[in-house]
């Protein structure tokens, strides 16, 4: 079979880099004198390892994390020091595994969003996990719309794809019923399957302002809390911090 024809069935089986990297690493393989097997396995790493980083790439892409809150700018000297100790544990990434939460509460400024980004950044990067980053009123507003055109359900499947879904902000949602009730539906339909790590400011005692019934109040915080680590961002302000490290601006004019 001619090296053309080889790169042409290679493509038809999906295997791009084997197509594009056949010659060369012939060429390599009678230059240094490996049998077929050095030659094969060196053909499926290269192969598997592309994909490797097309997959992260694509994972990256669709899951909507901010680009500029990554673990190498978190500022982990500033964190609470029991957060600072669980951080490894949770970059291993077996709470996905066992379908648990995350839960982080704290006052503005406090570093929840960019610590539940760059968690879910890493989660990417090392394990391949699909995750998607979404500001709460976001996911409100889409599931409300899928729900008026009859098309929940297929959204829910969807969101389903994503083994770590990041709630920013849930202490901002203020719901009328309806909006309530597609959270909580979202919300139920992930208990125990699926992870969601979400970052409020309200503490559960003020969570029905959020779902106002104390009821449906009272299930979603049973559903999140069953199965989850609560992170307690109870310092100072970052944002306070900086602004102190910088000292008083000089007087200009």
């Amino acid at each position: 079979m001619s090296t053309d024809a080889l790169a042409l069935a290679f493509r038809s089986f999906r295997l791009p880099t084997m197509a594009a990297i056949w010659e060369q690493s012939v060429q390599q393989a009678e230059l240094e004198n490996w049998g077929y097997g050095r030659l094969l396995q060196h053909l499926c790493e290269s192969e598997a390892q592309d994909r490797r980083e097309r997959r992260v790439k694509r994972l990256l892409k669709e899951s909507g994390l901010p680009e500029g809150k990554s673990l190498g700018n978190l500022e982990e000297k500033v964190l609470p020091a029991k957060i600072r100790r669980l951080l490894p544990s949770l970059l291993e990434g077996g709470f996905v595994e066992r379908a648990e939460n995350v839960l982080a509460f704290g006052l503005p400024g406090r570093g929840k969003t960019h610590f539940l980004a760059a968690l879910g950044r890493e989660l990417v990067l090392r394990h391949r996990y699909a995750v998607l980053f979404i500001p709460t009123f976001k996911l409100v507003q889409q599931l409300l719309a899928a729900k008026k055109e009859l098309r929940l359900e297929e959204e829910l499947r969807r969101l389903d794809g994503y083994a770590v879904v990041v709630l920013d902000d849930l202490g901002y949602v203020q719901q009328d019923r309806e909006e309530m009730e597609v959270l909580f539906t979202f919300l139920a339909e992930r208990y125990e399957r699926r992870s969601v790590m979400i970052s409020s400011n309200l503490v559960f005692s003020k969570w029905d302002q959020i779902f106002k019934d104390p009821m449906t109040t009272m299930a979603a915080i049973d559903r999140l809390v069953h199965h989850a680590l609560i992170l307690e961002f109870n310092g100072e302000s970052i944002r306070a911090q900086k602004a102190k490290e910088k000292g008083p601006e000089k007087p200009t004019g």
